[in-house]
């Protein structure tokens, strides 16, 4: 580990960011590895809040980094993490598609976009798996994810609605 957290929340999130294939959501195992299992600079159920918090907020959903940077820099650690995850990539972005933009039509770039649709997908799923292993397994936290899953699929209910009814059943003890 590197000895200022400020070093080491840019170290962590500038390799995450040249990973981040279908943004933050798609990456969310890894950071949760990095920073619960690896680094233990929180706890799952941390984690967990930390993701429903920053998917709450107005913004990108990136705003989960800049969250865990606060928890272990303050103000100055939310700032690095962000500028160290959105850095990279959007520089490596830029310059990617100049280059990207000249073979339109190219079979090989056809193939590659089509390939990287599933992965992104296989990744925000493999997220889903994550967030669900690190929150509550009782019959009642099941119950809800359930419901809600049930919810999402068949009405065209905001999926903020959803949220603030688990956060009521939560604050009554349900959950």
């Amino acid at each position: 580990m590197i000895a200022s957290p400020l070093l080491e929340l840019t170290a962590q999130f500038m390799t995450l960011s040249l990973l981040s294939i279908g943004g933050a959501n798609a990456i969310i195992p890894e950071i949760h590895l990095r920073v619960v299992e690896n680094l233990h600079w929180m706890t799952d159920a941390d984690f967990a809040r930390m993701f429903a918090l920053s998917q709450a907020a107005p913004g990108p959903n990136v705003l989960i980094v800049s969250l865990i940077g606060w928890k272990v820099a303050g103000v100055a650690g939310a700032v690095v993490a962000l500028v160290a995850m959105c850095g990279p990539s959007s520089v490596l972005t830029y310059w990617f598609t100049r280059v990207w933009d000249r073979f339109r039509d190219a079979p090989l770039r056809i193939a590659i976009q089509r390939a990287l649709a599933p992965v992104t997908v296989g990744l925000i799923l493999s997220s889903g798996y994550v967030l669900a292993r690190t929150t509550g397994h009782s019959g009642p936290a099941y119950a809800i994810t359930g419901v809600t899953v049930l919810l999402m699929m068949t009405t065209k209910w905001h999926p903020l609605w959803m949220l603030a009814a688990a956060a009521g059943l939560g604050a009554l003890g349900v959950v």
